[in-house]
């Protein structure tokens, strides 16, 4: 137990069930906070009420929230992959995400754990996920997990207003788009 942590805190009583419409709502608060596009740029892109509720209406069973005392302290959210001409199922964790304040206390381990059963009673043969390159944290999870074999993945951005404020500063009059805009020779 870390200095200064209760032992209510260490004893959680974690409920991990799966969504229904009234979890909606903290489920996508709680990843605008944790998901931010400081902390995590390239995953921030996707993260919305759509992605949030585009997956609990496609699968489910394979949204989780955890709570303690009737709060929502975590979530996971996944889908399943099938390809035609593969006899292979694949599932995807595209989502899990836990308060700070109670994160390493097994939350997360728990919500993976269920999660993956219920794929795995489901017919997937290989889960996937997939994270920041730099997410040491998400990283050694995962290999706790079990999760091997990692790919790299490279994601390109450009920040376009920077790109602009840079063009500005040269006096550059940066280009707006404006496809009913007619050109006239």
């Amino acid at each position: 137990m870390e200095k200064g942590e209760s032992k209510e805190k260490r004893r959680l009583n974690v409920e991990i069930r799966e969504m229904d419409i009234d979890d909606l709502a903290p489920v996508f608060h709680l990843g605008e906070r944790l998901f931010t596009s400081e902390k995590v740029p390239t995953l921030y892109r996707t993260w919305d009420e759509n992605e949030v509720t585009g997956i609990f209406q496609e699968d489910p069973e394979f949204c989780l929230v955890a709570e303690v005392d009737d709060q929502t302290v975590g979530f996971a959210l996944g889908t399943t992959i099938t390809k035609t001409r593969s006899a292979w199922k694949y599932g995807h964790l595209i989502w899990l995400g836990v308060k700070p304040e109670y994160q390493r206390l097994g939350v997360a381990t728990r919500l993976f754990k269920q999660i993956r059963d219920k794929m795995e009673e489901s017919g997937v043969r290989i889960l996937l996920v997939d994270t920041e390159a730099d997410n040491d944290g998400a990283l050694q999870f995962f290999r706790v997990m079990g999760f091997r074999n990692p790919e790299d993945h490279l994601y390109l951005s450009l920040n376009l207003d920077q790109h602009m404020a840079i063009q500005r500063s040269k006096g550059n009059r940066p280009r707006r788009a404006n496809s009913n805009r007619k050109r006239h020779a």
